[in-house]
């Protein structure tokens, strides 16, 4: 019985622990539990780690050596003309290398203070910078927040591109990191020193002394605290802080004046330095600009503005570029002497300016410019009136805005008639036509010539307002708003020369558009070539190009425009001028009448396209443009014609326009009759029909509505307004 009893007993001793074992493996301890999570952390570290290992180790793969001639002599860029023709290098002149014993120590100050005040501290990479900009970059777009060191700025501008990825980034820290195991501080410290671009022309800090203060690499010592502040603070963006423009000038006062302040934080200057410093005009000590020897400089200014907008990040000075342009150096000679001289046009003071875009109708090459006269002639690096002049074009956007969208959406013929009556905007103002007369029922063929701007709004209701801005858009025009305005309708908005030209050519090449550039090709130091040559674009049907050709034709041989005839030329244009305001005639003592703030005239032939602006930069005693003076953009354009178009061809009329009488119809539109019949007459009766066609198409040449006098009036002196 016992053994039975301790049988059993050791049976239910042997359940226990098995159920306690079960009940172990249920519950597990909590420190077992936190072993185990921390066991987990760990691998996911290790496995971390050696992903980001291999991550870096596969981004710097091909990263570039150090190439210490990369480091020593940047590369300069060359110029070439339409013909290959070598014109220029742009580069190495405007550089001069210095030593570390050169640079005076609150110029160097000034540069660490402002770029990388741990310069001497760090090994390549600003770990806090770095950790701030990454963290910056969560919220933006990547690269939108720099923390670059000095010794990142030489990698970046020595031998990585300048894309914005996360790869090139890594690049830049490794490369950044050897750098400084190769090289001296001091020696990085001049590698950007020598290399670094700051304006006007200039690369390195030598450079920049020279060029803005006139002082030699051997007299850096020379230069004051608040001149060399202002030189450290042009590498974020030299353009906009270079002194020497005067619309600059308030910027580069608050870019000197952050340098002083961090000079003072870093303890390099007291306050009592920083607070005299900042007293000092930004613009003491600056040199005049000299000339180097650049020629055609507004041009090759215009290219280069071309190829930094479609290359982001090219630095011309330093990435040996080969840029390719658009450039007809006989024909930028000329234009030059006619902008710079009186001896082709008659100005009638030096005050008047004038800008215009000679461009290629076939391919949108533009072959010269005219920048600008006297004080305004564009520099390079300069306001080149030619692409960043921006003023209301008067009445030359009547084709692009009414009349060109009213044949391409409407069908509209030559013929179509409109009521010149008394018309007000929208908004309830009054619309005049520049003679102040209105002229009952009018052809759109004699409302162009003429230049009547009542039509031009009925036109412009007609098409409505999304369809005229879609063809203007398409033409090259840019737009300040989404909406446009009715105003818009007789030049209300601004334009500049280079989209003017652009978008007459399309009319002047059958209704195909290329982009005006000046630039055909950038080819790079390795031979990657990079097209400039933009895509044609058949804009429109090529009836309404033509269309408004015929109509433009008569602009220029019997309506404003007649300045600009050249008689063996195929020649379309149109004149368009713009009034001043009362308030402003008032302030300046300006004639009430007969007097235009701008004057344009946009013109063409197969070969060339022309758009030239002549007027005043500034409102003054005297800055207005009297009737005789609108005509000399005309004559510009006249000019040029004369003396580069070889008149070998004509406008061809396209298969579907057909001409009744002195009108061009669109064959099937459904607002144009079928052509009449040809009748067979008497002989006698057929003279008389004649005779009355005759004369019908005799007083279609005369403006209706018109008496002899006022006819006159329009061929006599130009006095007319909002041609």
């Amino acid at each position: 019985m016992s053994e039975t009893y301790r049988y059993r007993e050791e049976r239910k001793q042997a359940e226990r622990e098995k159920q306690r074992e079960q009940k172990k493996k249920k519950s597990p301890k909590k420190g077992s539990l936190w072993k185990k999570i921390l066991l987990i952390c760990i691998v996911l570290g290790v496995l971390s780690i050696g992903a980001g290992v291999i991550t870096f180790a596969a981004m710097v793969k091909d990263v570039p050596s150090l190439d210490a001639s990369k480091l020593v002599d940047p590369l300069s860029t060359k110029f070439y003309d339409q013909n290959g023709k070598f014109l220029y290098e742009y580069g190495k002149e405007k550089r001069t290398k210095i030593t570390y014993n050169q640079v005076p120590k609150q110029l160097e100050h000034a540069f660490i203070a402002t770029e990388d005040s741990h310069f001497y501290e760090h090994h390549g990479i600003d770990i806090k910078r770095t950790a701030k900009a990454i963290f910056l970059n969560v919220t933006g777009d990547f690269g939108s927040q720099g923390g670059s060191t000095i010794t990142q700025q030489v990698i970046k501008r020595s031998f990585l591109t300048p894309e914005k990825t996360i790869k090139r980034k890594v690049q830049e820290w490794y490369l950044a990191y050897k750098l400084e195991q190769k090289y001296s501080k001091h020696e990085i410290l001049m590698m950007y020193f020598n290399n670094i671009y700051l304006g006007n022309r200039s690369y390195g800090v030598a450079a920049a002394a020279k060029n803005y203060y006139g002082i030699d690499a051997n007299k850096l010592n020379k230069l004051t605290l608040p001149e060399a502040a202002m030189i450290a603070g042009l590498p974020q963006s030299p353009n906009n802080y270079d002194p020497t423009k005067s619309i600059n000038k308030k910027a580069a006062t608050n870019r000197r004046n952050l340098v002083l302040a961090s000079m003072h934080k870093q303890g390099y200057i007291s306050k009592q330095q920083m607070q005299d410093a900042m007293k000092v005009p930004v613009t003491k000590g600056l040199v005049k600009k000299k000339n180097e020897g650049m020629p055609y400089e507004a041009f090759i200014d215009a290219a280069v503005k071309e190829v930094e907008g479609k290359l982001k990040g090219i630095d011309i000075g330093t990435d040996g570029l080969s840029i390719y342009m658009t450039l007809d150096q006989k024909a930028q000679k000329y234009a030059d002497k006619l902008m710079d001289s009186n001896e082709i046009v008659n100005y009638p003071n030096d005050r008047f300016q004038g800008a215009f875009v000679f461009l290629d109708s076939k391919t949108g090459e533009v072959r010269a410019i005219g920048s600008g006269r006297k004080d305004y002639k564009a520099g390079f690096r300069g306001n080149n009136f030619a692409i960043d002049l921006v003023r209301q074009p008067g009445s030359t956007f009547k084709p692009i805005l009414d009349y060109g969208p009213a044949i391409e959406y409407l069908n509209w013929s030559t013929h179509h008639m409109l009521n010149d009556q008394p018309t007000t905007y929208s908004t309830g103002q009054q619309i005049q036509n520049w003679d102040r007369r209105y002229h009952g029922m009018l052809s759109m063929r004699t409302a162009l010539e003429w230049s009547y701007n009542i039509p031009a709004l009925l036109t412009l209701r007609e098409v409505g307002m999304d369809r005229a801005k879609n063809f203007a858009e398409k033409l090259g025009i840019t737009f300040d708003h989404d909406q446009i305005y009715e105003s818009y309708a007789i030049g209300g908005n601004t334009v500049s020369p280079l989209e003017m030209a652009g978008a007459y050519s399309a009319f002047a090449n059958q209704g195909v558009y290329n982009q005006p550039h000046f630039v055909t090709k950038v080819v790079f130091p390795n031979g990657k070539v990079v097209s400039f040559k933009p895509k044609p674009k058949q804009v429109m049907h090529d009836y309404t190009a033509y269309m408004i050709t015929d109509m433009l034709r008569d602009v220029i041989h019997s309506g404003t425009g007649k300045a600009a005839n050249v008689p063996w030329l195929d020649v379309a244009g149109k004149t368009g001028t713009t009034n001043f305001d009362a308030q402003t005639s008032y302030r300046y003592g300006y004639p009430l009448n007969n007097v235009a703030k701008d004057s344009w005239f946009t013109g063409y032939t197969p070969q060339y396209t022309m758009s030239v602006w002549t007027g005043y930069v500034k409102n003054g005693s005297g800055n207005y443009l009297p009737g005789d003076t609108t005509h000399i953009a005309q004559i510009m354009f006249s000019k040029m014609m004369q003396e580069f178009d070889k008149g070998n061809s004509t406008f061809q009329q396209p298969a579907d326009v057909y001409q009744m009488g002195n009108d061009l119809y669109i064959r099937g539109a459904a607002e144009v009759p079928p052509p009449p019949k040809p009748v067979v007459q008497p002989k006698k009766i057929q003279k008389i029909v004649e005779k009355q066609q005759k004369a019908e198409e005799k007083q279609q040449e005369k403006p209706p509505g018109h008496q002899k006098n006022q006819e006159k009036k329009q061929k006599g002196n130009g006095k007319n307004k909002n041609h």
